[in-house]
């Protein structure tokens, strides 16, 4: 392999030739480590939520160094009232320092594709002030909140929380709010209640 005869002589660099998913949960890796990479943008997403959700926090890696298709760095470092403002910007904030370093033209490929990308890092930074013990349930509460995302949230948090109206305003939540006007704040104290009534 290119890479692993390249890089022979440096100790500080360790090359993997497997699949992503096989070595997320950090069982694979002893000490911590920057993992950076041009992502398959058709799974890009996925593998970054992969690496939020993981159970132990603060998590095996240091620090990730991704490239994305422009489109998806916009949503995820989208802020609330904002049209790319959604479930990926959400759940990225939750766990993640996140930092845009610069976009990078389709012109500096060969062949060169349809769309331009944009370089982001992520710093796993502490959940203490939002503690949810899973974060597949903030991935189910926003799914929600968002399957209509025109619409005012009171029919599905409504849904959520079994027609308890108590609920909303123990949180100080508008239920006549598009989900794109509620903060990221607002989402991680929904899923915590929804953790404490049903977890």
């Amino acid at each position: 392999m290119y890479l692993q005869k390249k890089f022979k002589d440096y100790n500080n660099i360790k090359i993997i030739n497997d699949d992503i998913f096989n070595f997320i949960d950090g069982k694979k890796i002893n000490e911590k480590v920057i993992i950076f990479g041009n992502l398959p943008y058709n799974i890009s997403t996925q593998i970054l939520a992969s690496f939020i959700t993981l159970k132990k926090w603060p998590p095996w890696f240091e620090i990730l160094i991704f490239m994305f298709q422009k489109e998806v760095a916009d949503r995820i470092l989208a802020k609330k009232k904002s049209k790319n403002y959604g479930r990926l910007s959400i759940l990225c904030n939750w766990g993640l320092e996140i930092k845009k370093h610069f976009d990078v033209s389709r012109n500096c490929f060969a062949p060169k594709p349809k769309i331009d990308s944009t370089i982001l890092s992520f710093k796993p930074k502490k959940r203490d002030d939002f503690s949810i013990k899973n974060p597949k349930n903030l991935e189910m509460v926003t799914r929600k909140l968002f399957s209509n995302r025109r619409k005012m949230v009171n029919k599905n948090f409504l849904k959520l929380f079994n027609n308890n109206k108590l609920i909303a305003k123990e949180l100080n939540l508008n239920l006549n709010c598009r989900p794109e006007e509620l903060s990221s704040e607002m989402f991680y104290k929904i899923t915590m209640k929804y953790e404490e009534l049903y977890c």
